[in-house]
């Protein structure tokens, strides 16, 4: 008796197994439509916003979408800060949960020649105007940035950052396609900062001691400009009467 009792369940087990073994493998080759891509994270995005932005083609099996590849095209062409894209059985689908940006400055930069606006957040990022999540910024967003381009990414996040920990505020970065940065301070106005990347940290941390300096001597009124390209030998050049 107990072994019929071994062999029948040893039977259910063979066959529950085989069942799911052809549910899966039947529907792993099931193909995805646009209907079945599910959006998480952000009400931004559509999904012919994905569709537009990655080299996705439906109706395609779900096993032969490439996620790690799509994830890179989203994250990059949609300035996403992180994407994942995930294969479902059940529910079947594909699943895109997104992180986005958060703007802390205006941006403006140029695309073949087009002027295109948009956003900053403190990474340095440009946010593409139509897929910004402005309604999450956490402040108000005085600062301005022209010129933008990857390049210029990394010095932009430090002058970003550097309001947070400095009593600076900065209203316009401005970087010329030669590289050259002028920025102008709520208070010190204009500037200038040249073309040189590498000393960018010095260069804030003068501004942060001129602005204390000229804040406790009460003298910010008298400034015209500043120039910094040689952090070794500043000048500042003030109203005449």
């Amino acid at each position: 008796m107990k072994i019929q009792q071994k062999e029948k369940r040893s039977a259910f087990l063979l066959i529950t197994f085989l069942f799911l073994t052809t549910y899966i493998t039947t529907k792993t080759f099931k193909k995805v439509y646009p209907k079945d891509i599910a959006i998480t994270g952000s009400k931004l995005f559509s999904v012919d916003d994905i569709l537009a932005n990655s080299s996705l083609n439906f109706p395609t099996p779900i096993i032969f979408i490439k996620t790690k590849f799509t994830e890179k095209e989203l994250q990059k062409n949609l300035s996403l800060k992180n994407v994942s894209v995930s294969r479902q059985i059940f529910p079947f689908g594909l699943k895109i949960l997104v992180k986005t940006r958060i703007p802390i400055a205006y941006g403006e930069k140029l695309l073949k020649g087009k002027k295109i606006k948009g956003f900053i957040d403190e990474d340095g990022f440009f946010i593409n105007e139509k897929y910004s999540d402005v309604e999450n910024a956490k402040k108000k967003l005085s600062s301005r940035v022209f010129g933008w381009e990857e390049k210029f990414r990394v010095t932009l996040s430090k002058i970003l950052k550097s309001q947070k920990i400095n009593n600076v505020e900065f209203v316009k970065i401005k970087f010329l396609p030669n590289g050259f940065l002028t920025i102008e301070e709520k208070n010190l106005k204009t500037i200038f900062l040249g073309v040189d990347p590498t000393i960018i940290d010095t260069q804030l941390q003068i501004i942060s001691n001129i602005k204390s300096q000229t804040v406790k001597n009460n003298i910010l009124t008298k400034i015209d400009n500043i120039d910094l390209t040689d952090p070794n030998n500043p000048k500042i050049k003030v109203f005449k009467p």
